[in-house]
């Protein structure tokens, strides 16, 4: 995987629920707590328009902004978790979160789910690269 010859996927909204061991409640919740009270202050406070708009620039921010760093942030705490410990891997393997991807030097391309066997996946590819 140092190589970049292997690269491993991990299933983002799986990971990132609570339960998951690399799940962070507070990423979460409060960006979009912080919407909501921002959109209900508006609209209690100034008007009905006002607490709209900031609702609406709110949303945009959090599928601009923040879920690309949630997106980035739970794939990175996943891989250091799974490659860790063959157990981590292992487990999170068997819940099929993630995925295994090489493309060979001539051009084709594998990939193994958690149907597949990672190992023998791995081993397949050992005299390859």
């Amino acid at each position: 995987m140092d190589t970049e010859q292997v690269k491993i996927g991990v299933h983002i909204r799986k990971m990132n629920s609570p339960g998951s061991p690399v799940y962070r409640m507070s990423e979460n919740i409060v960006p979009a707590a912080l919407i909501l009270v921002s959109s209900f202050a508006g609209t209690a406070l100034i008007h009905f328009y006002v607490g709209a708009v900031i609702l609406a620039v709110g949303c945009t921010w959090w599928v601009w902004k923040v879920l690309p760093q949630i997106r980035e942030a739970t794939f990175l705490r996943t891989t250091a978790y799974v490659l860790e410990s063959d157990a981590h891997f292992d487990q999170m393997w068997a819940r099929g979160m993630l995925s295994l991807y090489a493309k060979l030097p001539d051009g084709t391309e594998r990939a193994a789910a958690n149907r597949d066997d990672w190992r023998a996946f791995i081993r397949s590819l050992h005299g390859i690269f």
